[in-house]
């Protein structure tokens, strides 16, 4: 059994994020994996980043804000995407979330009176489901995408 003197935490790293699934901040990483030292773990993710490139893979370390996400790069992730099972979101609220998208930050009047009133129920899915904040602003609401909607749209 491999002690932790031979563990290469640069593919410690590489496994945290294949495991997580999500993004995940350097210091997210640094304490799941037990490394002190934060500048470490981003260096180890630099590193990461430019062998998923240097090797030409499939696959890529992406920085998302403060995050890193291990995922699919396309044209890849739109051929394979099937194999991930059923999307997570209606098809009326994929078009609610791709107006959002496009013009953050939104009132949510502005998409009510672009789509009508179904847009209530849309909206409300796409917040339960975290892809979307509402913040007052007046007497609407300021729309905005979250983390998850990067993560889950490779942005």
């Amino acid at each position: 059994m491999e002690g932790l003197q031979s563990i290469d935490y640069k593919r410690l790293v590489e496994a945290a994020l294949f495991v997580s699934g999500k993004a995940m901040s350097a210091s997210e990483i640094s304490q799941a994996i037990g490394v002190a030292s934060v500048g470490a773990v981003t260096t180890m993710l630099t590193e990461l980043t430019n062998d998923y490139e240097k090797n030409q893979s499939s696959l890529g370390v992406f920085k998302i804000g403060d995050k890193y996400i291990l995922s699919v790069k396309e044209p890849y992730a739109s051929r394979v995407s099937s194999l991930a099972g059923t999307p997570e979101l209606t098809k009326g609220a994929m078009r609610i979330l791709a107006f959002v998208s496009k013009n953050e930050p939104v009132l949510q009047s502005a998409v009510v009176k672009t789509f009508g009133s179904a847009t209530y129920d849309y909206l409300k899915e796409l917040k339960e489901k975290d892809f979307i904040t509402a913040k007052a602003s007046g007497r609407t609401k300021k729309l905005e995408t979250t983390l998850k909607f990067k993560e889950y749209f490779n942005f």
